[in-house]
């Protein structure tokens, strides 16, 4: 299949199977997947883990073996502590350990009996060669899902009104030393959306940040009303750089506000938080959608790097629609435009050529093709299909 071209130009934004194949992320051949154990909500932990004898999630975690399969049936599974697949835990590259939603049915892990607490975590995927997919994980007292492992792929799974940011890579531990900082995660085809923090400035829909290492990825993932950011690739000086992360074909929107109409003025609420500390990473930003965010769609957050940023496109965030202050930045094929009132200049210190169509007080030509309402779904392939009009 031939490259699609830039989003910028595209009224229909169907981006590239191309990139990558969803069939590439199904569970591992016949040969590999030799076990599948059954879970349920109503199941029992020494179960044998068949369909008519489910065993418990917990359970299961600590007796699939690599290549297998961890089956959840669709129901509610209810939480007050965190579900753990513990370091160690691990798949092969040839033999992944898969954890995902019996076909044609949804099961939703809920952790709201948990307070609210940086321990308070849902999902912990703190092994590796681990594919989720496929489950909802809901209200835990942190984040939904907590990834401190590498090389997992995290699918279609959606992570709402979590207390802090919807799905974080990070560190297990202040011990993990940076080599074995949690690196090559791919989130793809997921959703986060109203996580929020009883501070309102933490809780994110998708976090790499503080000490994710290298080649983490994002990709047709939408991040959308959460009380702080949609991305958040935060640095600080304590922990210093993290690996470069790229977060491609993807949609924030509605950031800062709740689904309810909350809004917490202490959050920072931005489509796509891109640094902090003054720390260079050198991220990969591309193809991706801003709409309508609380503060600026994408921003640079005091990270002087060279980024690349191409092929995106911001509509009517509330300030900036791209705000780089600083940096060498590289820009190429960018698209900015109002409809609505209100908003400043774009700010876009770098390397900035003709391709690229930036606000300063008027719509370029791109523009009309991203009049009116913004709709997105999942394709059957797990694409991400955003279209305006």
């Amino acid at each position: 299949m031939g490259s699609y071209g830039s989003i910028a130009h595209k009224k229909a934004l169907a981006v590239s199977a191309a990139l990558v194949t969803i069939a590439a992320l199904a569970p591992p051949s016949a040969a590999a997947a030799a076990t599948t154990l059954y879970v349920a909500p109503n199941g029992k932990d020494s179960a044998a883990g068949t369909q008519a004898d489910p065993t418990t999630l917990p359970a299961a975690l600590t007796r699939i073996d690599s290549g297998g399969t961890i089956s959840l049936r669709g129901g509610t599974y209810s939480y007050s502590q965190t579900v753990t697949i513990a370091p160690g835990n691990n798949g092969t590259s040839s033999a992944r350990k898969t954890l995902s939603a019996y076909p044609g049915e949804q099961p939703v892990l809920n952790f709201s009996a948990m307070k609210e607490d940086p321990a308070n975590r849902g999902l912990a995927v703190n092994g590796s060669y681990w594919r989720i997919a496929g489950i909802v994980v809901e209200r835990a007292g942190d984040n939904g899902i907590f990834v401190g492992g590498s090389n997992n792929v995290i699918e279609r799974v959606v992570t709402r009104f979590n207390r802090d940011s919807g799905l974080q890579i990070s560190r297990i531990a202040s011990s993990t030393p940076k080599d074995q900082w949690p690196s090559n995660n791919l989130v793809v085809s997921s959703e986060s959306h109203d996580n929020a923090d009883s501070d309102g400035e933490d809780a994110d829909g998708f976090a790499a940040k503080l000490t994710a290492g290298p080649g983490n990825v994002f990709r047709y993932d939408v991040s959308h009303h959460n009380i702080d950011d949609g991305w958040d690739l935060y640095t600080k000086t304590d922990t210093g750089p993290i690996g470069p992360v790229t977060i491609e074909d993807s949609l924030a929107y509605a950031n800062g506000t709740l689904s309810n109409g909350t809004v917490n003025k202490n959050g920072d609420r931005n489509g796509y938080k891109l640094g902090g500390d003054k720390i260079a990473v050198n991220h990969i930003v591309r193809r991706d959608i801003a709409y309508r965010n609380g503060h600026h769609g994408f921003t640079y957050n005091s990270n002087p790097g060279s980024m690349t940023v191409s092929d995106n496109v911001g509509i009517d965030n509330a300030e900036r629609n791209f705000s780089f202050d600083t940096g060498t930045s590289v820009f190429r094929n960018d698209t900015s435009c109002r409809f609505a009132s209100g908003g400043s200049n774009d700010k876009t210190v770098g390397n900035v050529d003709s391709s690229d169509q930036f606000w300063t007080g008027k719509n370029g030509s791109r523009c009309s093709s991203y009049a009116g309402t913004m709709k997105w779904s999942f394709a059957s392939d797990g694409r991400l299909v955003v279209t305006f009009g």
